[in-house]
């Protein structure tokens, strides 16, 4: 999961190919073609539903391309969303990313599947 800098991260307007989607939007609802980039927005921590958005692009709708964590995203969270889907995580405003890489570090290898690597982890000793 690449972790951006709050500074570092560029709102896209313009551009036909990035959405910016609210969290009371049905991923499902929406064409996808030509969409490269998709930015889920977390208003406050405590509100998850772009996890769920996320976990229903990757799996359900199977979209390849970038998806993007902003708002409210703090360091605890990047782990589940990195395994619920989101390829990039625009870190809230003061919060360091070299920190945040740690997160990975401490939770390197999971026993569930996830939206990602959706084999179990006694499916993969078992093979």
């Amino acid at each position: 999961m690449q972790i951006l800098s709050f500074n570092a991260h560029a709102v896209v307007t313009n551009d036909p190919s990035v959405l910016t989607l609210t969290n009371d939007i049905d991923p499902r609802s929406l064409s996808l073609a030509g969409v490269k980039r998709i930015d889920l927005n977390f208003p406050k921590f405590t509100d998850g539903r772009a996890y769920s958005q996320a976990f229903l692009l990757r799996r359900r709708l199977g979209f390849q391309g970038e998806i993007r964590a902003t708002g409210d995203v703090l360091i605890d969270q990047l782990v589940s969303m990195s395994r619920t889907g989101f390829d990039v995580a625009v870190l809230r405003e003061g919060l360091d990313a070299t920190a945040a890489a740690r997160q990975f570090e401490r939770f390197s290898d999971f026993y569930q599947g996830s939206a990602v690597d959706t084999q179990p982890h006694f499916a993969k000793a078992a093979a």
